[in-house]
């Protein structure tokens, strides 16, 4: 039986970007440098397949740092931690490297130094998210008031300190956080925003790339997971862009076939945390029930590194 024709559109940039690939190289190059078992406070990143796969290389993930035995390593994830979790650290004995993104530390440093200023500082970001409760945690309890939408920042009330700054969390929706910025910026026009944009590079790019191809897509799936917030946030462009069958889909494993049946063109990406392997696999499943030609459609090309820290560099 002939297949039916299938182009499927891949989005460039995608998957892994330079934080999440700094945060792996940490734990491989301390598993190599230290032996296992090396402890991992919180998922490094959020996608199941990287997790497991430094699992079977030693890694053993935690949720707090009393999990940890203190003559072990302990690594803290790409997304940022409260600086409780390193003084705790400290209190306990525990040598403990940081994966934090460059990137979320820029934002971290940020809120200190428009506290210091004595401003009165606003948080766009979603509520429980690890790169949040890291950010917020840099402060005093009290310090950060998060606005997760537009009508938060309408019904914000500042508390009365002599100014106001915003930061933002990395990998939310440009377009969303615009907004929101731009009901802040007329209700209070001399609140100070970051230098450059917190949202970072990567999630731009991958928010950029499904923008240019979604509108040719008559479905599109974002390999990532649903934890993932630059993933979550894909499915939202994607659909907003004109592709209403945008969906998010963890690994091949995931598709279901039945719901591909009768489209002509098909999107695939990968949230910042999403190895190629994922995508590959995709690929190779629809192979399998369509004949497919594929083009890569790039908006940018990445070739930003981050060192990684100095314990680990000769490892």
């Amino acid at each position: 039986m002939t297949k039916p024709e299938l182009t499927i559109y891949l989005a460039a940039p995608r998957g892994f970007c330079a934080g999440v690939d700094r945060a792996i190289q940490i734990v491989e190059k301390a598993l190599k440098k230290y032996g296992a078992p090396i402890y991992v406070r919180h998922e490094i990143v959020h996608n199941r397949h990287v997790v497991e796969s430094l699992e079977a290389l030693g890694a053993v993930f935690i949720n707090e740092l009393d999990e940890a035995p203190s003559d072990r390593p302990v690594v803290f994830s790409a997304h940022g931690v409260p600086k409780s979790v390193p003084a705790s650290a400290r209190e306990r004995g525990l040598s403990f490297l940081d994966a934090t993104c460059p990137l979320v530390s820029k934002v971290h440093r940020e809120a200190e130094r428009r506290h210091a200023q004595g401003r009165e500082i606003v948080l766009i970001g979603h509520a429980g998210h690890p790169e949040v409760i890291g950010t917020m945690g840099q402060l005093p309890d009290g310090a950060v008031t998060l606005l997760e939408t537009v009508a938060d920042a309408k019904n914000f009330e500042p508390g009365g300190k002599s100014g106001l700054a915003y930061l933002t969390q990395t990998t939310l929706s440009v377009d969303d956080t615009a907004e929101i910025i731009a009901v802040l910026r007329q209700r209070f026009p001399d609140i100070a925003g970051p230098p450059r944009e917190d949202i970072c590079y990567a999630t731009s790019n991958r928010q950029a790339a499904v923008k240019a191809i979604a509108p040719r897509c008559d479905a599109l799936l974002v390999l990532g997971a649903p934890n993932s917030s630059n993933s979550m946030r894909l499915v939202e462009v994607a659909q907003r862009a004109g592709c209403r069958q945008a969906m998010l889909v963890q690994n091949a494993a995931g598709l279901n076939m039945e719901r591909f049946a009768g489209i002509s063109s098909l999107g695939i990406t990968a949230g910042a945390s999403a190895p190629e392997i994922l995508v590959s696999q995709v690929l190779e499943a629809f192979a399998m029930h369509f004949s497919t030609r594929i083009e890569e459609v790039a908006v940018t090309r990445e070739d930003i590194e981050f060192k990684l820290p100095r314990a680990l560099m000769d490892s």
